[in-house]
């Protein structure tokens, strides 16, 4: 099936695409899926996102593992979250309506991690583990919102879409942790707190 040519109204400067990604604008997201030339800027996005969890991972003496664990945990974690998700969401969720490549959800999914950028704050004190809890869950809405647009479907569907998307990005977690010893760019607020508590 054949893109259909991309024309809005709306800016498609990345500053904007950006704000609106954050703001978990419905149209930002709609806007991207049609946009094929948006690819760079999904890219450009998990790059900076994967920048700032890496710095934002800098605590303790492995900090060099840390951070170069968390960038490659990203950029894998945006790949198995967006194949998953394609290939979830067009056969057990899908409707009479879904219509969808893997470029769509690739695109939609990169602008999904823009809270991520938030997640240098990590390096402060005492904090970082508080801003690692908000970011995880600012991006599983995200991901939610970048999933219906992308699909077409309902917030069920994309809930139910996400939801398994997020147990193989999980798995990449665990293998990644266990084999090569790296940290989690999607779940290290998660431990953070988990350490914090404990």
């Amino acid at each position: 099936m054949q893109p259909t040519p991309y024309s809005s109204s709306r800016s498609t400067s990345y500053a904007d695409r950006l704000r609106g990604a954050l703001m978990l604008d419905a149209g930002t997201y709609h806007d991207v899926e049609q946009d094929t030339n948006a690819n760079g800027q999904a890219a450009l996005t998990i790059v900076l996102a994967a920048l700032a969890t890496g710095i934002g991972a800098i605590v303790g003496q492995d900090w060099l593992q840390d951070t170069i664990g968390v960038i490659l945990s990203s950029v894998l974690q945006w790949i198995v979250f967006s194949f998953v998700a394609y290939f979830v969401g067009a056969s057990l969720f899908s409707t009479g309506q879904t219509s969808v490549t893997p470029g769509q959800v690739l695109r939609t999914i990169g602008f999904a991690h823009a809270p991520k950028l938030f997640a240098v704050l990590g390096i402060i004190p005492i904090l970082g583990w508080i801003v690692g809890l908000v970011v995880f869950f600012w991006f599983l809405a995200a991901a939610i919102v970048a999933l219906r647009e992308a699909f077409e479907f309902d917030t069920g569907r994309a809930i139910g879409t996400g939801l398994v998307a997020l147990i193989g990005i999980l798995i990449v977690d665990i293998v990644l942790s266990i084999v090569f010893g790296i940290g989690s760019a999607l779940f290290g607020g998660l431990s953070s707190l988990a350490r914090a508590a404990f």
